[in-house]
């Protein structure tokens, strides 16, 4: 494994980090480091892009997002749902006007995002 290979194993590892620590910590997304995850893993293991993408968790949306272009209905509406809630804590937690301010836009701009996604059909099994 060359250097630019072992960086970008080690960046996907600390992505899933943050990817799964966003699970539970709603001002830290989830999504954009699972991707930024299997991006790193397929230039640089492809033996854990592989369980990545087997994972029967986050396995088939990470691969509907990143092959298809698009999710499922119902991960829609479980990605809006706890983009609301999480956002909304987060605002009301947020002291000052700049603050409440910026997480309204990146709120407004991630919804965006997944309503202009392709809704798949099919499969509504995982998230």
């Amino acid at each position: 494994m060359n250097i630019k290979k072992h960086f970008f194993f080690i960046v996907a590892i600390f992505s899933l980090i943050l990817g799964i620590i966003g699970i539970f910590l709603p001002i830290l997304p989830t999504t954009p480091f699972l991707l930024l995850t299997a991006l790193l893993l397929e230039r640089s293991s492809p033996k854990f892009h592989r369980m990545l993408l087997e994972n029967k968790i986050m396995g088939k949306y990470i691969s509907d997002y990143t092959e298809k272009k698009g999710i499922t209905l119902k991960n829609k509406i479980i990605a809006l749902t706890f983009l609301t809630l999480g956002m909304g804590k987060g605002v009301l937690s947020m002291k000052t006007p700049y603050g409440r301010g910026a997480l309204i836009v990146v709120f407004i701009s991630v919804t965006y995002h997944i309503l202009k996604l392709k809704t798949l059909k099919g499969e509504e099994k995982n998230v």
